[in-house]
Protein backbone atom coordinates (compact mmCIF):
# COMPACT_ATOMS: atom_id res chain seq x y z
CA UNK A 1 0.00 0.00 0.00
CA UNK A 2 1.05 3.61 -1.12
CA UNK A 3 0.51 6.82 1.27
CA UNK A 4 0.19 10.02 -0.46
CA UNK A 5 0.42 13.28 2.23
CA UNK A 6 -1.65 15.57 0.56
CA UNK A 7 -1.95 19.14 2.42
CA UNK A 8 -4.63 20.96 0.25
CA UNK A 9 -7.63 23.80 0.90
CA UNK A 10 -7.30 27.23 2.75
CA UNK A 11 -5.62 26.03 5.76
CA UNK A 12 -3.83 22.87 4.68
CA UNK A 13 -5.89 20.08 6.09
CA UNK A 14 -3.96 17.09 5.28
CA UNK A 15 -6.03 14.87 2.69
CA UNK A 16 -4.77 10.92 2.63
CA UNK A 17 -4.27 8.82 -0.45
CA UNK A 18 -4.05 5.21 -0.03
CA UNK A 19 -3.18 3.48 -2.90
CA UNK A 20 -2.73 -0.71 -4.25
CA UNK A 21 -1.27 -0.36 -7.53
CA UNK A 22 -1.47 -4.15 -7.72
CA UNK A 23 -5.32 -4.16 -6.97
CA UNK A 24 -6.29 -1.32 -8.93
CA UNK A 25 -7.98 0.24 -6.17
CA UNK A 26 -7.24 3.30 -3.60
CA UNK A 27 -8.95 5.07 -0.83
CA UNK A 28 -9.18 8.48 0.27
CA UNK A 29 -9.39 10.07 3.44
CA UNK A 30 -10.56 13.18 4.11
CA UNK A 31 -10.98 16.20 0.66
CA UNK A 32 -10.27 19.21 1.45
CA UNK A 33 -10.39 21.87 -0.79
CA UNK A 34 -8.89 21.14 -4.41
CA UNK A 35 -7.52 17.30 -3.76
CA UNK A 36 -9.22 16.12 -6.51
CA UNK A 37 -6.94 17.39 -9.06
CA UNK A 38 -4.17 16.53 -6.67
CA UNK A 39 -5.46 12.96 -6.39
CA UNK A 40 -6.59 12.23 -10.34
CA UNK A 41 -2.83 12.58 -11.75
CA UNK A 42 -1.88 10.20 -8.66
CA UNK A 43 -4.61 8.01 -9.27
CA UNK A 44 -3.42 8.10 -13.40
CA UNK A 45 -0.17 7.45 -12.80
CA UNK A 46 -0.37 4.39 -10.57
CA UNK A 47 -3.46 3.19 -12.22
CA UNK A 48 -5.76 3.23 -9.90
CA UNK A 49 -9.86 3.59 -9.38
CA UNK A 50 -10.73 5.77 -6.36
CA UNK A 51 -13.55 3.07 -4.77
CA UNK A 52 -13.93 4.92 -1.58
CA UNK A 53 -13.81 8.15 0.52
CA UNK A 54 -13.54 8.29 4.11
CA UNK A 55 -14.53 10.96 6.25
CA UNK A 56 -13.25 11.00 9.39
CA UNK A 57 -15.39 13.99 10.10
CA UNK A 58 -18.44 17.02 9.14
CA UNK A 59 -15.65 19.97 9.42
CA UNK A 60 -15.85 22.38 6.02
CA UNK A 61 -11.99 22.00 5.84
CA UNK A 62 -12.67 18.34 5.56
CA UNK A 63 -15.38 17.98 3.11
CA UNK A 64 -14.80 20.73 1.09
CA UNK A 65 -14.29 18.69 -2.36
CA UNK A 66 -16.10 15.57 -1.16
CA UNK A 67 -19.01 16.15 -3.62
CA UNK A 68 -16.49 16.82 -6.39
CA UNK A 69 -14.86 13.68 -5.52
CA UNK A 70 -17.86 11.44 -5.25
CA UNK A 71 -19.37 13.10 -8.31
CA UNK A 72 -15.69 12.29 -10.30
CA UNK A 73 -14.63 9.08 -9.39
CA UNK A 74 -18.12 7.21 -7.84
CA UNK A 75 -16.84 6.51 -4.66
CA UNK A 76 -18.45 4.86 -1.72
CA UNK A 77 -18.90 7.26 1.21
CA UNK A 78 -17.83 6.33 4.48
CA UNK A 79 -18.48 8.70 7.58
CA UNK A 80 -20.04 8.84 11.11
CA UNK A 81 -23.85 8.91 11.81
CA UNK A 82 -23.16 11.91 14.20
CA UNK A 83 -22.09 14.34 12.09
CA UNK A 84 -24.65 13.86 9.31
CA UNK A 85 -26.09 17.54 9.87
CA UNK A 86 -22.61 19.11 9.21
CA UNK A 87 -22.31 16.20 5.46
CA UNK A 88 -26.15 16.93 4.34
CA UNK A 89 -26.58 20.32 5.08
CA UNK A 90 -23.12 22.23 4.75
CA UNK A 91 -24.63 25.71 4.86
CA UNK A 92 -24.97 25.43 8.59
CA UNK A 93 -21.16 25.94 8.54
CA UNK A 94 -21.58 28.57 6.56
CA UNK A 95 -23.94 30.39 8.94
CA UNK A 96 -21.55 29.67 11.85
CA UNK A 97 -18.29 30.87 10.21
CA UNK A 98 -19.83 33.87 8.89
CA UNK A 99 -18.56 33.57 4.84
CA UNK A 100 -19.48 31.61 2.09
CA UNK A 101 -17.38 28.70 1.90
CA UNK A 102 -18.37 27.06 -1.22
CA UNK A 103 -19.65 23.71 0.38
CA UNK A 104 -21.74 21.11 -1.56
CA UNK A 105 -23.84 18.35 0.65
CA UNK A 106 -21.97 14.99 0.72
CA UNK A 107 -24.54 11.90 0.60
CA UNK A 108 -23.11 9.33 3.06
CA UNK A 109 -23.29 6.11 1.89
CA UNK A 110 -22.49 3.74 4.72
CA UNK A 111 -22.15 5.21 8.74
CA UNK A 112 -19.52 3.95 10.80
CA UNK A 113 -19.50 3.28 14.50
CA UNK A 114 -16.91 2.22 17.14
CA UNK A 115 -15.81 -0.97 17.17
CA UNK A 116 -16.50 -1.66 12.81
CA UNK A 117 -13.98 -4.06 10.71
CA UNK A 118 -13.95 -3.99 7.11
CA UNK A 119 -11.65 -4.89 4.23
CA UNK A 120 -10.52 -2.12 2.56
CA UNK A 121 -6.59 -2.27 0.20
CA UNK A 122 -6.19 -6.18 0.72
CA UNK A 123 -6.56 -5.83 4.87
CA UNK A 124 -8.14 -4.91 7.81
CA UNK A 125 -9.32 -1.74 9.07
CA UNK A 126 -10.87 -0.70 12.21
CA UNK A 127 -12.91 1.94 13.47
CA UNK A 128 -12.86 4.29 16.66
CA UNK A 129 -15.18 6.95 17.80
CA UNK A 130 -12.62 9.63 19.21
CA UNK A 131 -15.80 12.48 20.07
CA UNK A 132 -14.40 16.02 21.76
CA UNK A 133 -13.49 17.50 18.29
CA UNK A 134 -16.93 17.24 16.91
CA UNK A 135 -19.41 14.67 17.92
CA UNK A 136 -18.80 12.46 14.71
CA UNK A 137 -14.90 12.16 14.93
CA UNK A 138 -13.72 8.64 14.08
CA UNK A 139 -10.16 7.39 13.68
CA UNK A 140 -9.53 4.52 10.84
CA UNK A 141 -7.11 1.89 11.96
CA UNK A 142 -4.59 -0.49 10.06
CA UNK A 143 -2.96 -2.45 12.35
CA UNK A 144 -1.07 -5.19 10.02
CA UNK A 145 0.32 -1.48 9.12
CA UNK A 146 0.35 0.29 12.35
CA UNK A 147 -0.97 3.45 11.41
CA UNK A 148 -4.40 5.48 12.17
CA UNK A 149 -5.51 8.23 10.53
CA UNK A 150 -7.67 10.52 13.40
CA UNK A 151 -8.63 13.34 11.71
CA UNK A 152 -8.72 16.38 14.14
CA UNK A 153 -8.64 14.02 17.56
CA UNK A 154 -5.13 14.23 18.12
CA UNK A 155 -2.39 16.40 16.51
CA UNK A 156 1.64 16.38 16.84
CA UNK A 157 2.08 18.05 20.69
CA UNK A 158 -1.57 18.96 19.94
CA UNK A 159 -5.35 18.08 20.42
CA UNK A 160 -8.38 19.35 18.21
CA UNK A 161 -10.01 22.20 18.92
CA UNK A 162 -13.32 22.02 21.27
CA UNK A 163 -14.62 25.32 21.36
CA UNK A 164 -16.61 24.70 18.30
CA UNK A 165 -20.43 23.37 18.13
CA UNK A 166 -20.44 20.06 19.62
CA UNK A 167 -16.74 19.91 20.91
CA UNK A 168 -16.14 19.26 24.83
CA UNK A 169 -12.09 18.69 26.26
CA UNK A 170 -13.64 16.53 28.92
CA UNK A 171 -14.90 14.09 25.90
CA UNK A 172 -11.77 14.38 23.56
CA UNK A 173 -8.93 13.91 26.62
CA UNK A 174 -11.33 10.57 27.18
CA UNK A 175 -11.39 9.77 23.84
CA UNK A 176 -7.81 10.03 23.48
CA UNK A 177 -6.79 8.20 26.23
CA UNK A 178 -9.24 5.40 25.81
CA UNK A 179 -9.15 5.37 21.91
CA UNK A 180 -5.78 6.64 20.68
CA UNK A 181 -3.36 6.07 23.85
CA UNK A 182 -4.86 1.90 23.89
CA UNK A 183 -2.88 1.63 20.55
CA UNK A 184 0.38 0.28 20.19
CA UNK A 185 2.79 2.74 21.04
CA UNK A 186 4.91 2.18 18.01
CA UNK A 187 1.83 3.40 15.64
CA UNK A 188 2.41 6.32 13.60
CA UNK A 189 -0.85 8.81 13.87
CA UNK A 190 -2.03 10.53 10.78
CA UNK A 191 -3.46 13.88 12.22
CA UNK A 192 -5.87 15.91 10.07
CA UNK A 193 -3.54 19.04 10.26
CA UNK A 194 0.46 18.81 10.49
CA UNK A 195 3.16 15.93 10.67
CA UNK A 196 2.46 12.64 11.59
CA UNK A 197 3.70 11.64 14.84
CA UNK A 198 3.42 8.08 17.58
CA UNK A 199 0.77 7.09 20.32
CA UNK A 200 4.19 6.79 22.72
CA UNK A 201 5.72 10.30 21.32
CA UNK A 202 2.12 11.56 22.32
CA UNK A 203 1.78 9.30 25.29
CA UNK A 204 5.02 10.90 26.43
CA UNK A 205 4.63 14.94 25.37
CA UNK A 206 1.56 15.72 24.58
CA UNK A 207 1.06 18.98 27.09
CA UNK A 208 -2.87 18.64 26.36
CA UNK A 209 -3.33 15.01 27.25
CA UNK A 210 -0.57 13.12 28.59
CA UNK A 211 -0.44 9.30 28.58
Amino acid sequence: MNLHVLPAGPIQTNAYLLTEPTRGEAVLIDAPGGIWQEIELILAAEKCRLTELWLTHGHWDHTQNAAEVVRASGAKTRGHFADQAMFETPDIMERFMRTRLGLKPVTIDEWVAQGDRFAALGTEVEVRHVPGHCPGNVLFYFAQDGVAFVGDALFKSGVGRTDLPGGSFEQLEQSIRTQIYSLPGATVVYPGHGPATTVADEMAGNPYVSG
